[in-house]
């Protein structure tokens, strides 16, 4: 199978990274079968050969994760939600409404405890 991964290259603590096609089964700084782009994580500054990439895609080849958001970041790939990012949203989203239920509980008995007191 046919993997588009970064090849890390560059000084000691100053890493870059080519976009590479290779082989699943090669080591990350082998040899790739083609050479699809650059990033670079410092600046920000990403080249992709837009052409190469469409035709490696065409034919099946699996971007990673980090690659993955480079292309849609590139307008290459449509964004997807991965289910990971769906699962964590929900699980906010609930823990935000049982926040808000808590917080009606207690102002609602402090308003009864105040009514109390009154009396």
């Amino acid at each position: 199978m046919i993997k588009l991964r970064l090849k890390r290259f560059g000084k000691k603590k100053e890493a870059s990274f080519r976009i590479v096609a290779c082989n699943s089964t090669s080591r990350r700084d082998g040899r790739p079968l083609q050479e699809l782009g650059y990033y670079n994580p410092r600046t920000k500054e990403t080249r992709l050969d837009t052409e190469a990439l469409r035709t490696r895609l065409t034919q099946g080849a699996q971007p990673t994760d980090v690659v993955r958001t480079l292309l849609e970041k590139g307008g290459l790939l449509e964004k997807t939600e991965r289910p990971s990012i769906a699962i964590g949203k929900a699980k906010l989203e609930k823990e935000k409404l049982a926040k808000a239920k808590d917080e009606e509980n207690d102002s609602s008995n402090a308003e009864s405890e105040g009514n109390e007191a009154e009396s």
